[in-house]
């Protein structure tokens, strides 16, 4: 089956709640994976059933067609961060490493070797204790990479990381796809999805919403929009409703621009001729990740502005 997780059925329920809900999604090598869901949609949950670390009440999760439990040494086989504050905080860098090779019959060669790739060497002797979230996530991913795993996952590695810091974890997931690797992501920041992912699995209160390309998820998820600019927009407004268009007033009071979807521009600048009226803007704007996703997501949100769901 080569380097794969397949999830198929996964149910986990916690009492009379039901955390995850007959998922089943692939997340295949080659390629960055996102995983995407309001706060509260099961993302935490499904990974850690991917790794056994939760049993499923139903349903299974595989990685290259077997339990993770069932493979030997697990850190050659996937490597994982799901928080980077549990570690412990009075060991070293260098100390917490060289005891997960030991244990998973690792070259020592590969502390050193990781501590670089993540940019940790010079503190490698420090207490994990004195560092800071983005050096703690930069162990974490160290950890993960630490057996050579054809399989990784990530929760929410870039909190804590500066801009720098960024766009180096954005290098290194492409770079490990790019590799022939399984790289399972998840984040809540739709720009690292649409910067480094090229899947995205989608789930919302446990349920499966969308396994499909970034592209193809964006422009499901919204249709494109106008946005017209005319020093006669009550009137053009009335123009395009009445051919069928859904007109929405853009920006402050009085700024003269409306988002129009629902007809494509074109058609509104023929439209807004017939009637004389004189266009300052005509702009087609494409969908985005971000709008698809609190589009296709707004009826899994737990909690919304001011009113608990």
């Amino acid at each position: 089956m080569g380097a794969v997780i397949e999830v198929s059925e996964l149910t986990k329920c916690y009492g009379s709640k039901r955390a995850v809900d007959h998922l089943s999604f692939t997340v295949r090598p080659g390629q960055v994976t996102g995983f995407l869901g309001p706060n509260g949609a099961g993302k935490s949950t499904t990974l850690r059933m991917i790794l056994g670390l939760d049993a499923p009440t139903t349903g299974a999760a595989t990685v290259s067609g077997v339990p993770f439990h069932r493979h030997p040494r697990g850190l050659r086989h996937v490597g994982a961060l799901l928080e980077a504050g549990q570690v412990h905080g009075g060991r070293s860098a260098a100390a917490h490493l060289s005891a997960l090779a030991r244990s998973n019959g690792i070259p020592r060669r590969r502390v050193d070797e990781v501590l670089q790739e993540v940019g940790l060497t010079e503190v490698a002797d420090r207490r994990i204790g004195g560092f800071s979230l983005g050096m703690k996530q930069r162990l974490g991913i160290a950890t993960a990479l630490l057996g050579d795993p054809p399989v990784l996952m990530f929760d929410e590695p870039i909190n804590g990381m500066d801009p720098e810091g960024v766009r180096w974890v954005r290098r290194l997931f492409r770079r490990l796809a790019a590799e022939g690797r399984t790289v399972f992501l998840s984040s809540h920041l739709m720009s690292e999805m649409e910067n480094t992912a090229d899947q995205l699995v989608v789930i919302g209160r446990g349920r499966l919403i969308a396994a499909e390309s970034v592209r193809d998820f964006a422009a499901r998820g919204t249709r494109s929009s106008v946005m017209v600019g005319t020093p006669r927009a009550a009137e053009l407004a009335a123009v395009l409703t009445a051919a069928g268009a859904s007109v929405e007033p853009e920006g402050s009071a009085g700024a003269e621009k409306l988002a129009v979807t629902g007809i494509p521009a074109d058609r509104i600048g023929a439209l807004a001729f017939e009637n004389g009226i004189r266009l300052n803007e005509l702009t087609t704007r494409t969908a985005s990740l971000e709008v698809a996703f609190m589009e296709l997501t707004a009826d899994s949100t737990e909690y919304q502005a001011g009113q608990p769901r």
